[in-house]
């Protein structure tokens, strides 16, 4: 069974121009009208019986997409250049793009061309070929070289003995800073074909420094805006939780190892009496560990993707707005991005590019 949806956008435009053009052939026009249908969700039995062909006619068709893209549908020659691959070709295909990790699709054009003697003369065709032998273009993720997979073990488990065992008259929270620059981030979007987009950008590189921390239960947080993070505003930071939470009796937080964080001034502070806060440290190397991250980044995503701000102040104003105000507000939407839903990463369950 062949399923639907597995036209990209551009395709699906050009096989619908071609299947309406009525200068083109009809035995292209045909070509292209069964592959758009397939793609909307006909069967090859369907599609048959609406152009009075066969079923195996329409497979053929098919594959030949898969192989060769539009350029398929459109050449009726079977020697040179419009032959297909044969199994060992493939293999040898698929052995050389897991061993070479080619960044270009013309990479690969080109190691066909010289090895095989076959041309693909459209990009579509050699992403159609590439797809079906199961290769996919991958962004590699970004590992800290010095991982601790056990570390990273034991700070879950106690973070799950603590949250199991917590009183009712304690809270946990988790602290960081983040330092977004005056500029808007340009990120893909959906738009009419016509269109031309383009994001006003400033001509400064201001940044704002905060110091904030997050309630994974409430949603609620405490963000500062300061000159620099430091020592000193890691006090004025654990001050403000103290103040949210005047009725508990001890507030845990979970931060970062930045050497600020473990200043004498903070462990002077931490050390005076009446003082309800408890750090807990989370292992190097492991941002993934601490949720605030991703606050960080849903911040990005509501205020600084696609959106440019007149000066600074406006920037500023939005953002600590945003982390103030409509995160707590709007909890209930936020808080899936936002989680404790920790997983240990090691770096032998990946390939490492070298």
């Amino acid at each position: 069974m062949i399923r639907g949806g597995f036209l990209g956008e551009e395709d699906r435009e050009k096989l619908i121009a071609l299947a309406r053009d009525g200068s083109t052939a009809s035995r292209v026009t045909r070509r292209a009208n069964a592959v758009v249908l397939l793609d909307a969700g006909w069967s090859c039995r369907e599609v048959a019986d609406a152009l009075l062909l066969d079923d195996d006619t329409i497979r053929s068709w098919r594959k030949l997409f898969e192989q060769r893209g539009i350029e398929g549908l459109t050449s009726f020659e079977m020697g040179g250049s419009a032959g297909f691959l044969s199994a060992a070709q493939e293999d040898d295909l698929k052995a050389w793009v897991a061993a070479t990790l080619p960044r270009a699709t013309r990479q690969a054009g080109a190691f066909i061309e010289q090895e095989f003697g076959l041309v693909y003369e459209s990009r579509s065709g050699l992403i159609a070929l590439l797809h079906r032998l199961g290769l996919e273009y991958h962004k590699p993720n970004e590992i800290p070289r010095k991982l601790d997979e056990e570390k990273q073990k034991a700070f879950i488990a106690s973070y799950e003995k603590l949250m199991n065992s917590l009183a009712d008259d304690e809270a946990v929270l988790f602290m960081d800073a983040v330092h977004p620059t005056h500029a808007a981030q340009p990120v893909g979007c959906w738009a009419p074909s016509q269109e031309k987009l383009a994001i006003e950008q400033t001509s400064g590189r201001q940044r704002i420094n905060i110091h904030g921390a997050i309630d994974l239960e409430t949603g609620q947080t405490r963000m500062i805006e300061v000159e620099t993070v430091d020592a000193l505003s890691t006090i004025r930071l654990l001050e403000s939780i103290e103040a949210l939470y005047p009725m508990l009796a001890l507030i845990h937080v979970f931060l970062d190892n930045a050497r600020y964080h473990h200043a004498r001034l903070v462990q002077e502070w931490l050390a005076r009496p009446g003082r309800r806060i408890r750090l807990h440290f989370i292992p190097a190397y492991c941002p993934h560990l601490n949720p605030i991250e991703r606050l960080w980044g849903v911040m990005h995503k509501h205020v600084t993707h696609n959106k440019c701000y007149a000066t600074c102040a406006q920037f500023a104003d939005t953002t600590l707005g945003f982390l103030r105000e409509k995160v707590p507000r709007n909890w209930a939407d936020f808080r899936d991005s936002v989680t404790d839903n920790f997983r240990v990463i090691s770096p032998k369950d990946f390939r490492i590019v070298t």
